[in-house]
């Protein structure tokens, strides 16, 4: 074994061979399943840094808006300004894309473990772990590999892509998970989107480029990212139909999970806003009370002194 094989490949492999040996009558896809929560539930710590980062962007996209008017067209200027706008609040512009980097791996090591699984079982047993060789389940798979359940539910086949050009034949089950694929990448997307603070289009930049006059480059990064969510997701959908049914399970499951997990940690962050307008009016409410008591004190004092002036007027007058 090579060393991304031995550090990476392997561990992936006996994980999900435990798992699938663990569900009675063996299924695949429960496995994959469970397999694929674990994963995300194990990058929640740099999932919940990612958006924390991708809130902080947000916040400081209407400090960005003053930079540009104040930089003036100053390019060196500007892009001095955001650095130590980014280092005074402790944000990195590419903090949100770790959770990008580990995926990408795991992705790549799930590819090689499915192909293990579907079409080169011989290789289970060089692959398996020894203190886990004594399992029963396990230990019948190295003995007799052909065992191995590589559908989910008894029917639908993982090793299959959704399209086969030789002989045609479609997986609707692999075709319909990689719709999910897409849906779950645009909402995924969206949800960490940059807020656009401008109107303008791609277009627009290219044309204002063409006549000599420079856009801001939170402004271009804010319109190709939106450019990006609308394409990705088409992307994804061409990619997914021709990988494996286990690979795209995986994909739409591992997004589906980080729909929910970027939802609760990006509506904190509305909480909060709540939280802090709640306070304010409550603070607003304690000032307007006082100033009342104040003011009714005050003039409870006034008339109490108007009265008791009034008659010692009357008397010096009469004297």
């Amino acid at each position: 074994m090579d060393i991304f094989q031995l550090f990476i490949v392997q561990p992936i492999f006996n994980v999900l061979f435990a798992i699938y040996s663990i569900i009675p009558g063996g299924d695949f896809g429960i496995a994959l399943v469970i397999f694929t929560v674990l994963v995300r539930f194990a990058m929640w710590p740099l999932v919940k840094k990612q958006l924390h980062q991708v809130k902080a962007m947000r916040k400081l996209q209407p400090e960005l808006v003053k930079i540009k008017k104040e930089s003036k067209g100053d390019k060196k200027l500007e892009t001095t300004m955001m650095m130590e706008l980014y280092k005074k609040h402790d944000v990195s512009p590419f903090g949100s894309i770790g959770a990008l980097f580990i995926q990408i791996p795991i992705f790549i090591a799930l590819f090689e473990v499915i192909r293990i699984f579907a079409s080169q079982r011989d290789r289970i047993d060089g692959f398996t772990y020894t203190f886990l060789k004594g399992i029963g389940p396990i230990k019948d798979l190295i003995a007799n590999p052909s065992h191995f359940n590589e559908k989910m539910l008894g029917f639908l086949d993982l090793s299959r892509q959704a399209i086969v050009s030789n002989p045609f034949a479609v997986n609707i089950f692999v075709l319909i998970l990689a719709v999910g694929a897409a849906i779950t990448q645009y909402i995924m997307s969206k949800q960490t989107s940059p807020q656009q603070q401008t109107n303008k289009r791609l277009r627009d930049i290219m044309k204002e480029a063409a006549d000599g006059t420079q856009s801001s480059q939170s402004e271009m990064n804010a319109i190709m990212m939106n450019k990006m969510v609308k394409f990705l997701p088409i992307m994804m959908f061409f990619i997914m139909i021709n990988l494996p049914g286990a690979l795209v399970l995986y994909y739409t499951v591992s997004n589906l999970v980080a729909v929910m997990q970027q939802r609760r940690v990006l509506n904190e962050d509305a909480e909060e806003m709540i939280e802090i307008a709640d306070e304010a009016t409550d603070q607003h409410k304690k000032a307007t009370a006082k100033a009342r008591a104040k003011q009714a004190q005050e003039g409870t004092i006034t008339r109490i002194v108007a009265k008791d002036t009034t008659p010692f007027k009357s008397k010096k007058e009469k004297s």
